[in-house]
């Protein structure tokens, strides 16, 4: 396949696809949880609005830039051959210039309007995204996602500097919940999707280690994960109720990983990689819960 679409056929949709929204709206969640856990009452609005706003922009602002780069590899599989840079319906100097528009107005909004610490940990953020993780870290070891994983672990720390101005040892906590989750999350849908790996040449774990190694491997951070997630109680960042949901949602997950592990069907990689996300999203919003209603 060959880029064929002119972009004159651009729609908003496609710049909104750059943005991946998805992904974008995940790590919104985990952004106003950390902003919500670092006040004991209601978050300024202005800095409720803003902050997220800013940090948004400028995630996906890497996203773009993720677009941009992949361009020649998402071209060869299928879950990303109809991409718009990909295909041809956005150009890349269109891209590279809403990147430089939507980033920079994120940070504009971040130093204006909320503060200096919390826009730099943004951009911090976004260069090791787009340019460590997509540029280097993705083609050059099939460590990549762990090693890449700190900057898509980072919204819920700019969310807590946002509204405190800090680096709080708590948000650490969070920050390390989401490093400890992105393998094995990530990692089922590179054993779904390992033959396009493979095509594309990115040097996924299960296209260098086998799938067997890497279930091993996303069993392990499972664990880990788990172990992770009980921090927040130990550190008095929140309750038993949390705690309570943390467990039964990480025994869910650790169901998954074995049954990926030793009884696996066709199925199992995606239903893994679907119920991570449903995780992720229950242990942050059962931390708001105990933090304001327990």
């Amino acid at each position: 396949m060959t880029e064929m679409t002119s972009s004159t056929a651009a729609s908003w949709r496609d710049y909104y696809e750059l943005c991946k929204p998805r992904v974008v709206y995940l790590m919104i969640l985990t952004s106003l949880v950390g902003m919500f856990l670092a006040v004991p009452g209601m978050v300024p609005l202005d800095i409720l609005i803003l902050g997220n706003l800013g940090i948004a922009l400028v995630a996906s602002s890497g996203a773009v830039v993720n677009h941009l780069i992949d361009r020649k590899i998402d071209i060869k599989m299928a879950r990303t051959h109809n991409r718009p840079v990909a295909q041809g319906r956005v150009e890349p100097m269109q891209a590279a210039m809403f990147a430089l528009t939507i980033g920079v107005a994120g940070m504009a909004i971040m130093m204006i309007w909320v503060n200096a610490l919390s826009a730099w940990l943004t951009l911090a953020s976004f260069i090791g995204y787009a340019f460590i993780y997509t540029g280097y870290l993705k083609h050059a070891t099939p460590q990549n996602i762990v090693i890449g994983g700190l900057a898509g672990a980072m919204p819920p720390l700019l969310g807590w500097s946002a509204v405190s101005n800090t680096i709080d040892p708590n948000a650490l906590i969070l920050v390390l919940i989401i490093f400890a989750w992105t393998p094995p999350h990530f990692w089922a849908l590179a054993i779904h999707r390992k033959d396009d790996y493979a095509k594309s040449g990115v040097p996924m774990l299960p296209v260098t280690h086998g799938e067997h190694v890497t279930k091993i491997h996303i069993l392990v951070y499972t664990v880990i994960l788990v172990g992770t997630t009980a921090l927040p109680y130990f550190s008095g960042l929140s309750g038993p109720f949390y705690l309570t949901a943390a467990m039964a949602s990480g025994a869910g997950f650790l169901y998954y990983a074995c049954k990926l592990m030793f009884r696996p069907k066709a199925s199992t990689p995606m239903d893994t990689f679907r119920f991570s996300i449903i995780y992720l999203a229950i242990v942050f919003v059962a931390l708001v819960i105990d933090h304001y209603l327990v």
